[in-house]
């Protein structure tokens, strides 16, 4: 399974402002830069984050983004399926499958346990165990 890039720079996002002191606010444009990222897609995954209930906005002057819970309450199976649109392996998962073999073939079964096996596996890791090594990350962000 491959996740889609915006699902990718959305746990940039994550990452990222898990390694800034806690409570501490960034912006789009900080975000942006640190990962060569347009802002225009930064300001997208923000939203969709924000929505989703991992970052919080303070608007005013002085405003920006923080996450709006802990690092070890934020779970990765969880964000990557509430930032990937659908999690069809092949085309027989989503609704207008077309193959003709669909209704016997033990495929769909097989990848359906491996996708639940991906998504089990990223269950057990929260934002907290990828990001216990945050001045190592931060050195790398700054130095790029």
């Amino acid at each position: 399974m491959r996740v889609t890039k915006f699902t990718d720079y959305a746990l940039r996002v994550l990452i990222y402002m898990a390694c800034r002191q806690r409570g501490e606010l960034t912006t789009v444009s900080q975000l942006a830069e640190a990962y060569s990222i347009s802002a225009h897609h930064v300001r997208s995954i923000v939203h969709k984050l924000g929505k989703s209930g991992y970052i919080k906005s303070v608007q005013g002057k002085g405003g920006g983004i923080r996450l709006a819970s802990s690092p070890d309450e934020i779970m990765l199976g969880e964000v990557i399926r509430k930032t990937e649109k659908d999690l069809f392996i092949v085309e027989c998962f989503g609704p207008d499958g077309q193959c003709p073999i669909v209704r016997a073939c033990k495929l769909k079964h097989v990848l359906g346990e491996a996708l639940n096996a991906f998504l089990d596996t990223l269950d057990q890791y929260s934002l907290a165990d990828i990001t216990d090594n945050k001045h190592s990350i931060m050195q790398l962000i700054e130095a790029a």
